[in-house]
């Protein structure tokens, strides 16, 4: 399985970050392929709000795939693909909370945008099931944002190794400021 990565050799230096990243991605994986079974449940295929709703779930499982394959990569290459997996992550973050607000409040309505097939009582429920996973990617989402910033962050200290010039600012603050302000 993905979980399974070896650090032995010593190219990670935070190997449960990378874990618990991985582990975040295959569940935001799995909830958005969830949601579109049962988004195709609805029967709405002839619709064009139906169709981009599967659009955003694929780009969101498409997000995850590249969050675990970047995750995958050492710490010099993951960095060309971290600014694109941030953007995409923000995005599809942002569609699925407006996605699930809009399922919550006004499903009946949702639903005849959609055009579903579907009895309203049952497309509703199905709605709220596939609302309810709009708001755990969303929470997994910011979760995978927050992560994928801390691993790249561990990176970028590994690659210079740790030095963040930080006496240098020190000494020049501390001359800066009179004898009552120095802390």
């Amino acid at each position: 399985m993905g979980l399974s990565i070896d650090y032995s050799a010593g190219e990670c230096s935070h190997p449960h970050t990378h874990k618990i990243f991985i582990l975040t991605n295959y569940v935001l994986l799995g909830a958005a392929s969830s949601c579109i079974f049962l988004t195709l449940s609805l029967r709405l295929f002839p619709s064009l709000v139906g169709f981009l709703l599967i659009l955003l779930h694929i780009i969101t499982i498409a997000g995850a795939i590249s969050g675990c394959a970047a995750a995958a990569r050492s710490a010099s290459s993951a960095g060309k693909f971290y600014g694109a997996h941030m953007v995409a992550t923000v995005l599809t973050a942002i569609f699925q909370g407006s996605v699930s607000v809009l399922i919550f409040t006004r499903p009946s309505d949702f639903l005849n945008q959609l055009k579903s097939y579907v009895r309203e009582e049952d497309g509703v429920v199905i709605l709220k099931l596939a609302g309810g996973l709009c708001v755990v990617m969303f929470c997994l989402e910011w979760v995978v944002l927050t992560l994928a910033f801390f691993l790249n962050y561990y990176a970028y200290m590994e690659r210079n190794g740790g030095n963040t010039n930080s006496a240098k600012l020190g000494d020049v603050n501390r001359r800066r400021w009179s004898l009552p302000f120095q802390v």
